[in-house]
């Protein structure tokens, strides 16, 4: 049984070690390596609608690897990466863009963080300065000051 149970062992390692020889690497989209470099340019610049925070460049979503290919077919077609950038902007909004532009529509997007952390900041040191104001009695004593008072026995 334990010769059976090597042998089996044996020839699935050999054959595990076999699939790597027949392995290819993942050919490029295109055989244009300016191209390409145009394409990852643009898709760097795009959010995938589907993880929303990568990149179409860097997700692997269908729907990512299909707008890569749309990038690249416009990029064939003689279209410059601003008409690309315009046409996917058209189509799904500023929300496509990973830097979407300040305007009045998006405006919360990069103001909104600063005015949370100066609302916060400023709840804090209102917080702080009447809790400084309060007088001792005021606070309740721990449990372990009060046992060891003396006074309050």
């Amino acid at each position: 049984m334990f010769k059976i149970i090597l042998r089996l062992g044996i020839s699935l390692a050999w054959a595990m070690a076999c699939v790597g020889a027949f392995a290819a690497e993942a050919l490029p989209a295109s055989d244009d390596p300016a191209l390409e470099a145009r394409v990852m340019k643009i898709s760097n610049e795009l959010r995938c609608l589907v993880c929303q925070n990568e990149t179409i460049a860097a997700s692997h979503a269908e729907l990512a690897v299909d707008l890569r290919r749309q990038v690249r077919e416009m990029l064939q077609n003689g279209q410059n990466e601003q008409q690309v950038v315009d046409y996917m902007t058209a189509r799904y909004g500023d929300f496509v863009l990973y830097r979407p532009p300040f305007k009045p529509l998006t405006a919360l997007l990069w103001i909104g963080p600063a005015v949370m952390v100066v609302l916060g900041l400023g709840t804090l040191f209102v917080v702080l300065r009447r809790r400084s104001r309060l007088a001792d009695e005021a606070f309740e004593p721990d449990d372990k000051d009060a046992s060891s008072d003396p006074h309050l026995s």
